[in-house]
């Protein structure tokens, strides 16, 4: 494994964009991390959601089905959070990349829409998104509005009356398009981990798929993670481990990658 700090490490970065520019069908996987530049704290961080609102008690499925009223206090919080949040410049970096031809695909597993308002076009969003609300009743899908945040009442489906819910995977649903990100990374042979610790299933698989296909694993990340931080050096996966804040390091990256 290569670590590459921002404005160091000016061999294994060159490196890194070669063999980077070789790939045919480089792909990214991200996760929270990627966002809290833009304001959105990662719920598992110490001042993230799930200290305040235990995941077992108001995010799975059954806690809808059962009792919508109190699913939706967690539902309310996580939009004002993400009401009105911005793309920081990791989102711009991987826009830019795709708009280059650099960059195939993007697998996130947040649900903030962010990389889309970057400018990315192939984004997969493998735990759904939080910008519409769905009846699981009758599957239609309509736009959230600010005042599903803020009214008192739990929004109702106009077609059969069921309570709506944001458009994301609670915990007990299956996750969303994995047939489709199947299909992307059994071609990918280059995957960027970025902001994500690659520990939750089934995104962590995707890492290990496009390893055992003889891919490359460029990690970008603050801390090391499962990938590039195991007991030996032959049981780490990470070929390059960007260390640092994303929003530094990804752009540093592209520099090197646009010759700019």
């Amino acid at each position: 494994m290569k670590s590459i700090i921002a404005n160091t490490d000016e061999h294994h970065l060159a490196e890194a964009v070669a063999r980077f520019q070789a790939a045919s069908n480089p792909v990214a996987l991200t996760g929270a991390g990627v966002s809290v530049g833009s304001g959105i704290p990662d719920f598992r961080s110490a001042d993230g959601l799930w200290t305040v609102y235990s995941p077992d008690e108001y995010a799975t499925f059954d806690v809808f089905m059962r009792t919508p009223a109190k699913a939706w206090e967690l539902y309310r919080a996580m939009g004002k959070i993400l009401l009105g949040k911005k793309p920081n410049p990791a989102h711009h970096a991987l826009a830019e990349m795709e708009h280059a031809g650099l960059l195939n695909g993007v697998v996130t597993q947040n649900v903030d829409n962010l990389h889309q308002l970057a400018g990315n076009k192939n984004v997969i969003e493998i735990h759904g998104d939080h910008q519409h609300l769905q009846c699981v009743q009758c599957e239609s899908v309509i736009p959230v509005r600010e005042e599903h945040y803020q009214a008192g009442d739990i929004p109702q489906c106009s077609s059969c009356a069921f309570p709506l819910k944001p458009n994301i995977v609670l915990f007990g649903e299956a996750v969303r398009s994995l047939g489709e990100i199947y299909e992307l990374i059994f071609s990918c042979d280059l995957l960027m981990v970025i902001g994500t610790s690659a520990q939750v299933y089934p995104a962590a698989e995707l890492p290990l798929m496009v390893k055992q296909n003889g891919g490359l694993l460029y990690e970008f990340n603050k801390e090391s993670t499962v990938l590039s931080a195991a007991d030996s050096v032959s049981s780490r996966r990470t070929d390059y481990f960007f260390r640092g804040d994303v929003a530094e390091t990804l752009p540093m990256f592209v520099r090197g990658l646009v010759g700019r």
